[in-house]
């Protein structure tokens, strides 16, 4: 009876330790099992990180380039001997002809600039010289035929025929850029001033900002400041940074400096800088009617003076002599990501020629440049090319120019 009891407790507990057995097994299996399908969803994830990756390496960089080329010349200052010397036998006014040799060179460029500094006020209101200009609108007509068509209207004799030469001016100039002119520095409103002007020329957007630091002393009537664009770092911050964001390519146009120098003056160092500061890319300077440097403040190119463009001023060559500086203007977008940069600035240089031309000593003017001249158009030409080159490169050797 015993022996029996003994065998039934026996085969119970083999019976629970069997069944602990599977039951081991069974969440051994689970725990392996998931283990080993873990690794491989974790491999599986693992390979798909990887074929992600390499894909993103192998997808390129969708890349856009455009280029904009660009030329700057100084002062448009008319004399009372131009104006007279392009006067006709029917009394129109013919300026083409003295631009005409100067005129393939400028148009072979997508933009190009000049200072305005005769006002157009035109023949109804009585030209003028020296020192309160009012020139014939006919001198825009060759400029604009030449090819410019960027133009700084804001300077020391922009307001010498007050309101009336102001008004004047800007009819004709309104005309004008509805032809795809762009002007800056002078308005008929603030609502004018403050208007977002911008253009685009081979994908790339451009505007053009003016100021003045002297109207010689003539006041501008109070509440039309907007007529003349004067100098003030306030106003210009505002104006920079309301454009800076909505284009690519941002110049303002400088009149400054102390005229008949080629040393910048601690004003214009001043100002150069300011304008640096605020990423304009291009600073355009004129005023001094004689040629200065040129320079990089970071990545702003500062043109401290382009000296004359025509002009009759009695005196040495320096002031019939002009820069004109010309720079590619590369855009180049990554990803929809843009940045631009001035590539190849170089420097030519122009001269107006004149010549007593009969008895009533009138004279004949001419436009040329430098490698257009010769010793009887100017004796000893290439000594003062080369004066001149080491002005303009004084304080960068980036400027290219060519030897004569």
């Amino acid at each position: 009876m015993k022996k029996k009891r003994y065998k039934k407790v026996y085969k119970f507990k083999y019976n629970i330790l069997s069944l602990l057995s599977i039951i081991i097994l069974i969440a051994l299996f689970s725990f392996f099992y998931k283990d080993l399908t873990s690794k491989d969803e974790k491999v599986e994830d693992s390979k798909q990180v990887e074929e992600k990756m390499n894909s993103e390496e192998k997808k390129e960089d969708i890349i856009e380039e455009n280029d904009l080329s660009l030329i700057m010349v100084g002062d448009c200052l008319i004399h009372g001997a131009i104006y007279i010397d392009a006067k006709e036998s029917n009394g129109k006014y013919n300026f083409y002809k003295m631009i005409d040799l100067i005129k393939p060179v400028i148009s072979k460029y997508d933009l190009a600039f000049y200072n305005q500094e005769s006002l157009l006020g035109g023949v109804e209101l009585g030209l003028s010289s020296y020192p309160r200009f009012n020139a014939p609108k006919e001198v825009g007509d060759a400029f604009l035929d030449a090819g410019f068509n960027l133009v700084s209207l804001t300077n020391n004799h922009a307001f010498d025929m007050g309101e009336k030469g102001l008004i004047s001016s800007l009819k004709y100039w309104d005309e004008k850029e509805k032809n795809g002119i762009m002007t800056a520095g002078s308005y008929s409103s603030f609502e004018d001033r403050d208007k977002d002007v911008i253009m685009e020329k081979n994908g790339i957007k451009y505007a053009l900002l003016a100021y003045t630091t002297t109207t010689n002393g003539l006041n501008r009537p109070k509440g039309k400041e907007y007529y003349v664009n004067v100098y003030n770092e306030e106003q210009v911050k505002k104006d920079v940074e309301r454009l800076r964001g909505k284009v690519d390519l941002l110049m303002v146009s400088m009149h400054w400096g102390e005229e008949y120098t080629h040393t910048p003056v601690p004003e214009q160092e001043e100002i150069a800088k300011y304008l640096a500061s605020l990423k304009v890319d291009i600073v355009i300077g004129h005023h001094p009617h004689v040629i200065q440097p040129v320079e990089f403040i970071d990545n702003t190119m500062v043109i401290y003076s382009l000296g004359n463009f025509i002009a009759s001023q009695k005196g040495a060559v320096e002031k019939h002599t002009g820069l004109m500086m010309s720079v590619n203007v590369h855009k180049k977008t990554i990803n929809g990501k843009s940045s631009i940069s001035l590539e190849n600035p170089t420097a030519q240089l122009s001269y107006v020629y004149s010549i007593a031309n009969g008895s009533n000593s009138r004279y004949g003017y001419e436009m040329y440049t430098y490698d257009m001249l010769n010793d009887s158009l100017l004796k000893n030409y290439k000594e003062h090319y080369n004066k001149f080159m080491k002005i303009v490169t004084k304080r960068s050797d980036k400027i290219n120019y060519k030897e004569l």
